[in-house]
This record gives structure tokens, C-alpha cells and sequence, in this order.
């Protein structure tokens, strides 16, 4: 049910591969190549032949060139700035120079790190410069045998443009020239994302260097690249550090080294990745098995792309406005020129930029996995979405790095959204996306006539050999729209906790902080109170409402002290398992237990006392981005989940002594110069609600819908602590801070949605409307409820929370919320 649209992030690996390479692995022992016994010559005898195959897939053999093997195609990059041989500034000779076109990945780019080291002047080479540089230089400046290297990609991973392969030996014979300086031009062809869909002929285009990463060919094997190195070049290449298998000779108490001969061995540091060189071969074999070889590939994706881009760049909303802006050098007329990449963003009706992240969540909920950001390619992004050096500075100091999802500073996008298609993508794949365009971007009859016609363009435009479908397919889009009545609000919880609340001493100082506190008073003065408490003892799992409980150092006692893992002790969400949400947890504080149920299953109970110190194991997990130390809670509770849930899964618990140290928030303000404690939660220690913002919200999801939605299931989507009872909806957002009753807590920003929302938590069933409805009724936004965190008081005893408590907030001066800046989605677990 998956449409992966991200083959120029990683190709997907075939079954038929993983089969072939675990047969072999079976019927075959392959020992460390470095020794001499049978099993390692046959290890080093298949890796040869696998150098080979390689070569051939390149068209080219080995007296031409040499197969380095790395970790990857950033090593190999990485590799060339360290070996090649740089004349520095300060000496007699003319110095060296490395130049780099603009559209390049940050591998490429950070190059010029190490070139700085060696004094070693950069230069980047814009487009237009490298195809205005056609005048040569005197003739007794062309016997200068300076060494200057220039690196461009064969494709652009960002926009997919084909850079010209003929600027090889142009560059190289001086019928171009990268900047006018005598001296003698090698070619660094990054050639990553070119070859995962196009052939390459290294026996016409013979670069000096060229890196690749195999798996964006194959999806598998990961962590393995190579450099194909001219042999013309090889032994210019220099090299300090000598690891295992390089030396022919060293002395180890004398300055003494002799290296191998062959400059594969030389520059192959220690033991390759031997077992994953070995899977190339299969790799190979499948990929022509199924495909027929990279022509046909690079054939079926470009019209994969071809049709898409087509569609695409014709869908309009009803005032004739374009619903995407595409960032393309070409129109995807010539595979020679454009490869299947698709950089795009997505447009309102009134032209302004919708931000990445908000596509990206959309994209998820209908199960279509893209890329967005900037893509590793500064250089493209500036120049295609017009963003000035001075911008990415202060977007850096807005908080914006790259990979995080800040994706609009100022109202202007700091990234773009990529598609990608790969041999396994079918026609399907690019109709379920444009079906999604369609369907969150336009109605009914700003879709029927475009896409008629474009539909009938482009299916006559791509030839029948390059891809099956039935021309009679047609790209409709399914919205529903309704008018629904609003419902009313439900009563408070029925459901409470097992606790007692504290002694009067407790009220009194209520009454003391109510005291100092500045209320805000608005519509006849009507009273903020708190309607609804929930926590959610396991994470991601079903509330636990309450009427009144205790207040700890890292929120509601027991909020999201537990959590469900993968069999690689990788948390799960509901994004991953949406019947999580069918897993009721309870907290019975006076016998000290959690009672886990589920339909169909008999209760279970796991006990509140905390197992650090004792006989727990403590291990490192991961919630988001925070580092957390857990224990595991045992084989019962695990199988317990894993026959409900269908999958292994274990149940594990944040462990106690390690909570103020592990999983911290740094908040400005009162507090700043503490860290405050955070259980498994995602961003902070509270969220609330306010019921007036889900009343507004259900008018406008209401019209969208078949069956109206209840008030009580909407809040419960919105999965928070505190549900307060306010006059005016959204009047959160204005608050800098609030007290109720003894606790004062600090607004740190909005909570960004998340498909979580989407999610009936009665049901486990899936509504990708609740989230459109969200981003339209917000303008283009998805923030829905604000982040608090709990200021501790000075005072001994602890502190409860209660349904009916006045809630007294405090105005910010600045009515404007910033978002978390932290890289990941925030979202509710």
C-alpha cells in the first residue's frame, strides 16, 4: 500500500536479490581476503570478479581504470580531496585551484574544507559561467602542468538536469574552461544520482574521478560506494595514513614504508566490506534480469517523469492559478537532458508557497513516501527557489538548519518537496500522486476539465513500449464534501483516578499564587477553567482520563513513563501501528499498578514500583531526537502485546535515576537556568487544548464530512493533558504563561500536527480529512494547541491538578508563537 516516490534518496531492494545473496552466503564460506587459506582466496578471487563487473557495467575495463572501494560515494568525494595532488599557494609554481558548479551535493562542496587545509583556493562555478568560458588560453600558458580539478554532477539530484557528459573532455583538452589559469584540468564526474537510472559510458566519457554509491542502484547493499580512478591520474594520487592490506612493507620502530603496488590495495584501508562486495554481484545480475539493462531504465523512469511533470505543470485551481511551481532547467522533453526527478512546491489559490512539512504529513497519509528539504544541495536550492546567501544566514539564526522542518521563514519557503522514480515505479505509483494533488488541492470541478484533457495529451505523448496502462485510466478525484450540524459539548470525565488530593496547606498556597497571578477577563469576564485531565501512561497508547491527579518534576505522574518498541527497540507510534490506540492503560494508585487492557485480550498488570537498582537492565532508547535510559518489563507484558498487536514488541519504562540527566528541556524565561525533566514525551511536559478552538475547528471539518464527528472523539484526536474551557477559541495562542491553582507553567510554543490526528482513538481507524481540514481552517498551517512546562515551586510537597481549577493566563507581548525549533515533527504520542 506504499508508493515510494524517493528512488533518488535510495533505490528499493528486490526479494529476488536478498535470496540470491543469503543462498550464496549459505553454500559459501568467504573469510577475511587477507589471509591465505581457502575460504579467504575465494573471498578475494569473487571480489575481484566483482571489479570487474563493474567495470563492464560502466563500460570500460581495467586498463582504463581502477575500482577503489569506500564506504560510500562522500568518502570516495572525500578520498579525492585528500590524494590529489594540490600545489599550495606560496610556492614558485602556478597553485592549484578546485573549482565546483554550484548545483552540487554538500559532498562535493565540503571538499573544499580539506582543499583550505592544504591552502588550496575553491572556486564555485555558477552554470552560466562554465557556458561562457570558451575562449583559450595563450599558447605559452598551455604548456603548465599545475594540476586543477573541476567537479559537476552528471544528473543534479536536486531538479534532475543532465549536465552535458561532452564537458569531460572539453574541460580536459581546454575547449572550456572552468576560470582562466595555465594549468593542466582533471574532471571529478559526481556520478551518485546519474547512474541509479541512466547508463554511463566511461569508454566515451573518460572523467578522472568518478564516486558512486551502490545503493542507489540497488537498495542493497547500504554503507558501500566506490571510486572508478583514470589510470592516466592513479599514480599522481598521494596518501599519508597506510591501514591494513596497504603496506607491501613498514618497519614499525623506523620511518619506513613501502605501499602496494596496485592502487586499489593501496588506498583500501584495512578490510573491505567484503560480504557486501560480494552482494554487488548480485546485484547486478537481478537488476539486468528484471530490467534489461540501464537504457531501458533510463527510458521507463523518464516517462514516468515525463507524464507526471505533464499532468503536474497543467493542474490550475478555478481562478486560473498554477497549483504547483516547479523548479526544472528543462521541460522533460529529452532523457539525455532530464532525469526522473520531479523538485516542486505546492501553491494556495493565491500563489503563496504551502511549506514542505506540511506536504510531507499530507503525502503520509496517503501512504506516499517523498523527499523534502533542501536535499543536500544548497547551491540548487538557492538559485531555484531565489534565496540569497543573506537569507540562509539569518534562517540560521531563525533556528532553521538543514533537515529540520522549518519550512517557511517570513512567509518564503527554505525548501521544496522531490519525487523521484526509479525501475521499480510504476504508472500507478505517479497516478496515486497526482491523484493526492488533486484530491487536497482542488474540488471537484476545478479538477474534471484539465485533467481530461492533459490525461489525453500525455498518454499519447509517451510511447507504448515504455510503460503498461490502460489509456482508459483517468485521474478523478474523490472528495466528499457535506454540510454537518455542530454538537454539543459533552460532560466532564466520569472516569478518575484512585488519588486523594493533599492537605489544605495545598489550597493556601493556590490562594497565594492566584494572588500574584494577572487574569485575563474577556466576554463579560467569564472564568478559564480546566474541563478535561488525560494521561497517557504508555506512549501513543489510549488516554487515561481522570478528574484530579498528582503533579510531579516531569508533568502528570506516570504521562508517558512507558512505551511500546519494535523487536530493534525502536519506539513505535501510531503512525507506524494505529491499534496502539486500542491499548488501554489504567493507573490504580493504591494497590500501585497499571492495568493494561485490550478487546479481546484478558487484562494485565504491571506494577508503578520503578526496577532501577534492582534486577533491571538498563539500555539507551531514543524518543524523537532525545536520548533516554530505559528497562525492559518483562516477557509477559511483551507477549502479552505482541499476540495483540500481530508483531514482536516489547513494553519498556523510562528508568527513574536517570530521568534529570537523560531527557531534558533548556526553557527561557523564569526558570531558564534549569533543566527541566521530561518523561518519553515528544517535546514537552504538558499540551493543552482549549475546547472554544475544537468547537471552531468541528464547524469547519464538519462540512467536509460524510458522518458529523463528536466533540469528545475530536478531543480525544488531539491526544492532550489539559482541555481548559475558554470564552474565545484560540485565545492560547496569546498567553505567555499560566497558573492553575498552585502551578505555574510557561508556554514554549504551538504543537505542530501530525497524521497522529487523523487517527480515530475509539476505532484505530484512519480520516486523512481531520488533517487538510486543519491546514485550510489555519491557513496553511497545522498547529493546534500550545506546549507548556511546569515552573517548580518552592515548596515541599507535591502538587495536584484538577478538573474545575481556574485557569489564569498571563498575555505575551508578542501575540506572534514561534514553533519549537528542534528538527522533529511534533506531535503527541
Amino acid at each position: 500500500g506504499i508508493t515510494y516516490l524517493d528512488h533518488a534518496g535510495s533505490a528499493l531492494f528486490p526479494e529476488s536479490l536478498l535470496k540470491a545473496f543469503t543462498d550464496d552466503l549459505r553454500n559459501n564460506i568467504y573469510g577475511n581476503p587477507h589471509s591465505q587459506n581457502i575460504s579467504s582466496k575465494l573471498t578475494h578471487d569473487t571480489i575481484e570478479h566483482v571489479r570487474y563487473r563493474i567495470l563492464q557495467h560502466f563500460h570500460t575495463t581495467a586498463e582504463d581504470y581502477t575500482i577503489i572501494f569506500t564506504s560510500g560515494c562522500t568518502a570516495a568525494l572525500k578520498l579525492v580531496a585528500e590524494s590529489f595532488p594540490w600545489i599550495p599557494e606560496g610556492t614558485k609554481q602556478p597553485s592549484s585551484r578546485f573549482c565546483y558548479l554550484t548545483d552540487s551535493h554538500t559532498s562535493v562542496v565540503g571538499m573544499r574544507g580539506i582543499t583550505a587545509s592544504m591552502n588550496v583556493l575553491s572556486v564555485p562555478i555558477k552554470l552560466k559561467k562554465i557556458l561562457l568560458a570558451k575562449s583559450r588560453l595563450p599558447a605559452e600558458e598551455q604548456n603548465c602542468t599545475t594540476p586543477h580539478l573541476f567537479s559537476y554532477p552528471a544528473q543534479s539530484n536536486f531538479s534532475g538536469t543532465k549536465y552535458p557528459l561532452s564537458w569531460i573532455q572539453d574541460i580536459k583538452s581546454g575547449r572550456l574552461c572552468p576560470i582562466k589559469l595555465p594549468g593542466k584540468w582533471f574532471v571529478l564526474l559526481d556520478a551518485a544520482s546519474y547512474v541509479s537510472s541512466s547508463p554511463l559510458d566511461l569508454g566515451v566519457h573518460q572523467a578522472d574521478f568518478i564516486p558512486i554509491s551502490f545503493y542507489k542502484i540497488f537498495g542493497f547493499p547500504t554503507g558501500l560506494g566506490a571510486l572508478l580512478v583514470n589510470n592516466r591520474i592513479a599514480p599522481l594520487l598521494r596518501k599519508t595514513y597506510f591501514g591494513g592490506g596497504t603496506a607491501a612493507a613498514y618497519l614499525a620502530e623506523e620511518d619506513f614504508y613501502f605501499p602496494r603496488k596496485s592502487i586499489a590495495e593501496r588506498f583500501e584501508d584495512g578490510t573491505v566490506s567484503f560480504l557486501d562486495i560480494i552482494a554487488l554481484k548480485h546485484g547486478f545480475d537481478v537488476l539486468e534480469k528484471l530490467t534489461g539493462g540501464m537504457e531501458k531504465i533510463k527510458q521507463h523512469t523518464f516517462a514516468l517523469a515525463h507524464y507526471t511533470y505533464t499532468v503536474l505543470s497543467n493542474l490550475k485551481y478555478a481562478n486560473g492559478a498554477p497549483v504547483v511551481r516547479i523548479y526544472s532547467d528543462t521541460d522533460f522533453s529529452n532523457p539525455d537532458a532530464q532525469g526522473p526527478i520531479i523538485n516542486f512546491n505546492v501553491l494556495d489559490e493565491n500563489g503563496q508557497v504551502l511549506g514542505f512539512s506540511q506536504v510531507d504529513s499530507m503525502a503520509s497519509l496517503h501512504n506516499i513516501h517523498v523527499r523534502t528539504g533542501c536535499f543536500c544541495n544548497t547551491g540548487a536550492c538557492q538559485m531555484h527557489l531565489d534565496i540569497s546567501n543573506e537569507e540562509i544566514q539569518r534562517n540560521l539564526q531563525a533556528g532553521h538548519v538543514c533537515g529540520d522542518n522549518i519550512d517557511l521563514v517570513d512567509g518564503r519557503p527554505t525548501g521544496s518537496v522531490r519525487i523521484s522514480f526509479g525501475y521499480m515505479s510504476s504508472f500507478e505509483d505517479a497516478q496515486t500522486f497526482l491523484n493526492f494533488i488533486i484530491a487536497t488541492r482542488l474540488s471537484n470541478s476545478d479538477a474534471e476539465i484539465p485533467l481530461q484533457s492533459v490525461t489525453k495529451l500525455t498518454t499519447e505523448s509517451v510511447p507504448d513500449d515504455h510503460l503498461s496502462f490502460n489509456k482508459e485510466d483517468k485521474l478523478s478525484p474523490t472528495l466528499q464534501i457535506s454540510d454537518r450540524e455542530l454538537g454539543n459539548i459533552p460532560s466532564e470525565a466520569e472516569t478518575t483516578g484512585s488519588w486523594q488530593p493533599p492537605e489544605p496547606e495545598t489550597e493556601s498556597m493556590r490562594a497565594a499564587v492566584s494572588e500574584t497571578a494577572v487574569p485575563m477577563c474577556r466576554k463579560g469576564g467569564k472564568p478559564i477553567t480546566v474541563a478535561k485531565i488525560y494521561l497517557y501512561p504508555i506512549k501513543s497508547c489510549s488516554a487515561f482520563e481522570v478528574t484530579e491527579w498528582p503533579v510531579g518534576n516531569q508533568g502528570l505522574q506516570y504521562d508517558r513513563n512507558w512505551m511500546v518498541v519494535n523487536q530493534n527497540g525502536v519506539c513505535m507510534t501510531q503512525k507506524q501501528e494505529q491499534r496502539l490506540c486500542l491499548v488501554n492503560p489504567s493507573i490504580d494508585l493504591k494497590q500501585k499498578i497499571m492495568v493494561i487492557q485490550a478487546e479481546g485480550m484478558d487484562p494485565i498488570s504491571v506494577p508503578l514500583e520503578d526496577k532501577t537498582g534492582k534486577e533491571a537492565v538498563i539500555c539507551e532508547s531514543k524518543v524523537c531526537s532525545h536520548r533516554v535510559k530505559t528497562y525492559d518489563c518483562g516477557e509477559r507484558i511483551a507477549s502479552w502485546l505482541s499476540t495483540f498487536l500481530g508483531r514482536p514488541c516489547r513494553l519498556i519504562r523510562q528508568s527513574s535515576d536517570m530521568k534529570s540527566k537523560s531527557h531534558q528541556k533548556n526553557t527561557k524565561g523564569v526558570s531558564s537556568a534549569t533543566n527541566i525533566s521530561l518523561s518519553l514525551v515528544n517535546e514537552a511536559q504538558y499540551l493543552l487544548i482549549n475546547v472554544a478552538s475544537i468547537l471552531q475547528l468541528k464547524e469547519h471539518i464538519s462540512a467536509r464530512l460524510k458522518e458529523p464527528l463528536e466533540i469528545e472523539e475530536l478531543i480525544r484526536r488531539f491526544r492532550a493533558n489539559i482541555v481548559i474551557s475558554a470564552p474565545e477559541s484560540f485565545e492560547e495562542e496569546e498567553w505567555a504563561e499560566i497558573s492553575i491553582g498552585a502551578l505555574q507553567f510557561q508556554v514554549v510554543g504551538p504543537c505542530s500536527r501530525c497524521q497522529i490526528i487523523c487517527i480515530d482513538q475509539q476505532s484505530g481507524e484512519r480520516n486523512k480529512e481531520i488533517l487538510q481540514s486543519l491546514s485550510a481552517a489555519r491557513g496553511r498551517k497545522t498547529n493546534f494547541g500550545i506546549y507548556l512546562m511546569n515552573q517548580p515551586l518552592c515548596s515541599s510537597f507535591s502538587d495536584t491538578l484538577s478538573v474545575g481549577s481556574q485557569v489564569l493566563p498571563v498575555l505575551k507581548e508578542n501575540t506572534e508563537i514561534q514553533p519549537p525549533t528542534s528538527s522533529e515533527e511534533k506531535c503527541s504520542g
